[in-house]
Order: C-alpha cells, then sequence, then structure tokens
C-alpha cells in the first residue's frame, strides 16, 4: 500500500499513516492510484455540494469549492499560476520560461489564473447545484484529471528535473488502462458526457507539445485544474442540453 499512501500524501492534504522512509523512485507507484485518489476528492467535492444545496445553490458552491481547495492543498492551483506567469513572461524564450516558472513569486499573470480558475470553478458549480438532481458526475472530474498527469508525464519529454519527471519513471500502463476503463464505465452509468473526458487529456497534451515541447510538475497541475474546469462545463451543458 505504499504507493497509496505516497498518492494520498503527494495529492491531497487526508491524513495517512507515515512512511519511515521516502525515495524519489517510489513516486511511479504513486502514479497507479491517482484515479483512485481522484475519486476520493471528487467524492468529498460532491458531498460537500450536495450539504450546500440544502441551503442555496451559491452555499453549495461555496461549500464545494472550499473543500476542493482545502483537500487538494491548492497544489494544482499553485502549478497553473507559475505556469501561467512562465507563458506571460517568456516571449516564447524557452531558458527564459524555464526561469520564471522556478521563482515563487506570484506575478500579475498567475493571480490572474487563480481568480479565473477559482471563479470559474464556483459559478459552474452553482449552476450545477442548481439542478433539483445534482449529477453524481462530479465526483468523477477529478479522477479523469489525475489520471491525465499521468498521460501527459509518461508522453512528454521533462523540460527541468522535478516531480513530473519522477512520475513518469517506468509507468504502469496496464495498471493505466485498467484505471481508464473503470472511469470509462463509471462516466457511461453516472454521466455519460463524460467518457469524452479522454479528449480534454488529448488536447492539453497537444498544447504542452506544440507550445512547450515538453512538460513540468508545474504543466500537470495547471493541465488538472484547466481539465477539470472543462469537464466542469461538459457536465453543466449535458444536464442543460438533457
Amino acid at each position: 500500500m505504499r504507493g497509496l499512501i505516497l498518492a494520498v500524501q503527494f495529492l491531497t492534504r487526508l491524513p495517512t499513516p507515515q512512511l519511515k522512509t521516502f525515495r524519489p523512485e517510489w513516486l511511479r507507484e504513486a502514479a497507479r492510484w491517482f484515479g483512485a485518489v481522484g475519486l476520493v476528492v471528487g467524492a468529498l467535492v460532491y458531498a460537500a455540494v450536495l450539504a450546500g444545496q440544502r441551503i442555496d445553490p451559491w452555499a453549495a458552491a461555496l461549500a464545494g469549492i472550499s473543500v476542493w481547495v482545502w483537500v487538494t492543498g491548492a497544489l494544482h492551483l499553485d502549478g497553473l499560476a507559475d505556469l501561467s506567469d512562465a507563458l506571460g513572461a517568456a516571449h516564447r524564450d524557452r531558458e527564459r520560461f524555464l526561469q520564471v516558472i522556478k521563482d515563487p513569486h506570484l506575478g500579475s499573470f498567475g493571480t490572474l489564473a487563480l481568480i479565473m480558475a477559482v471563479l470559474g470553478k464556483t459559478v459552474l458549480l452553482m449552476l450545477l447545484a442548481q439542478s433539483a438532481r445534482l449529477s453524481p458526475g462530479i465526483v468523477l472530474i477529478p479522477a479523469w484529471a489525475r489520471l491525465f498527469a499521468v498521460f501527459w508525464s509518461a508522453c512528454l519529454p521533462a523540460l527541468a528535473p522535478g516531480s513530473g519527471e519522477r512520475f513518469a519513471w517506468g509507468t504502469d500502463w496496464r495498471a493505466f488502462g485498467v484505471s481508464m476503463l473503470v472511469l470509462a464505465l463509471l462516466s457511461a452509468w453516472l454521466a455519460p458526457v463524460l467518457c469524452l473526458a479522454p479528449l480534454a487529456g488529448l488536447a492539453w497534451w497537444c498544447f504542452l507539445k506544440r507550445r512547450l515541447g515538453g512538460m513540468t510538475g508545474d504543466c500537470l497541475g495547471a493541465g488538472i485544474e484547466v481539465s477539470e474546469l472543462a469537464l466542469l462545463v461538459a457536465l453543466l451543458l449535458a444536464g442543460r442540453l438533457g
């Protein structure tokens, strides 16, 4: 269960048993559990929205986004902010991009990206909460997004050493395929529109490949945030179109 413990520790703030030692190569074991941990995150967000829905759609949205940010420790939002700052300041200069993305300070591009991401999720959750029957597809969205991160890390070269590179070491494609199948079956049952979710992951891969030629850990985190927003939009549109 070492891989599961590491996956929970890396992706969430949930309590876990403490490992006595740590080796960077163990991160590839954690990657097998990204989809499962995403389901836990999604279940907590869904429960929060469902509870808040009894009061008001806006209360539901506030509860949902609060749990979403807390349980993940804003890890992927940080990646989105760093990537936005780097893209805004690099002017297609790769060395400048790598320099800015390592800078811990938050710039104007990153600030705007954070505001738009949190605001976007909040509004989308509110609109979903307006429905008499809250879509259980919310549970699956964090799982799909985190599974995409495994794909991106394995199929794109690392631009710099870091966690993104370590997750790519010896990717277990069999476990990845099983996770894809499980999420596809759950999507067909709970929210059929999410069967198209892999298109969002493929779109981000194309963006990173064309714009940067590779990835970093921040690129993976940013992709998770963008994918979650895209899948929330898809879930909303599917519900509105019946």
